[in-house]
C-alpha cells in the first residue's frame, strides 16, 4: 500500500512512509472491511462515518512537517487511524472526535496497540484544545467553511495547520504557517473531499 499508493503519488517524507507502514490500518476499520484496508480508498467505520484514504492521510502528515519533539492536535479523529500514524511521528498527539461512540472505540484501539502518546477526547473540535495549547501542528479531517481562528491561534510561532476548506463539493487543502503573533502564510495543496466540519466554529449540525 505504502509503496504503490502513497510513495508513487509523490509523498517523499521517509518518516511519514515508515509510520504508515507501522500502523495496521485494518485495526481501524469495521471487521467486514478489513479485506479492503490496504486499498487507497475511504472506507466505512462505525457511526455511519468513514476513514480517510491512506494517500490523503500521508499527504496531510507530510504537509504538517511533524518532528519527533512536536505536540500535535487532530480534529475529527474518527476511528483514530490518522492520530495513530501521527503518534509514530510526534512526541504526543491530542485528538478530538465529535461522536462519543467513535471516541470510545479510538481510545480502545490506542490502548490495544500500546500507543500511549495518543490521547482521544470527545467534544467539539472546532474549539481546539485550549488547555493543552499551543501545538506545533494541527490537522483537521473535515471540511471547514473557513479557517477557524480558534485553531489557527493555538499554533506556536512556526506551527502548521493543515485543513480542507470549502463546502460539500471539492474543498481546497490548505497549509497555514504561523509566522508571528498575527502573521500567517497560506498555501493551497490542491482539491480534496471531506465530510463537513461540524461545530461552533464550523458548519451547523445537519437537520
Amino acid at each position: 500500500m505504502v509503496e504503490a499508493q502513497i510513495a508513487r503519488r509523490g509523498v517523499r517524507d521517509e518518516r511519514v512512509l515508515a509510520a504508515m507502514r507501522e500502523v495496521p490500518r485494518e485495526r481501524f476499520v469495521i471487521e467486514a472491511m478489513r479485506g479492503y484496508a490496504f486499498e487507497d480508498s475511504a472506507l466505512p467505520i462505525e457511526a455511519g462515518q468513514t476513514i480517510s484514504q491512506p494517500y490523503i492521510v500521508a499527504l496531510m502528515l507530510e504537509a504538517a512537517a511533524i518532528e519527533p519533539s512536536d505536540r500535535v492536535l487532530e480534529i475529527g479523529a474518527g476511528s483514530g487511524y490518522a492520530a495513530a500514524v501521527a503518534g509514530r511521528l510526534a512526541r504526543e498527539v491530542h485528538a478530538i472526535e465529535r461522536l462519543d461512540e467513535l471516541a470510545t472505540l479510538a481510545r480502545e484501539r490506542m490502548a490495544a496497540l500500546g500507543y500511549d502518546n495518543v490521547r482521544i477526547y470527545a467534544g467539539d473540535g472546532t474549539h481546539g484544545l485550549p488547555d493543552a495549547a499551543p501545538f506545533d501542528a494541527i490537522l483537521v479531517a473535515a471540511g471547514a467553511p473557513s479557517v477557524p481562528a480558534t485553531l489557527r491561534d493555538q499554533l506556536v510561532i512556526g506551527g502548521r495547520l493543515v485543513l480542507p476548506v470549502g463546502g460539500s463539493g471539492v474543498q481546497r487543502l490548505l497549509r497555514i504557517v504561523r509566522r508571528g503573533e498575527d502573521a500567517f502564510d497560506e498555501e493551497d495543496l490542491g482539491g480534496v473531499r471531506f465530510v463537513p466540519l461540524i461545530g461552533a466554529h464550523g458548519w451547523s449540525e445537519p437537520g
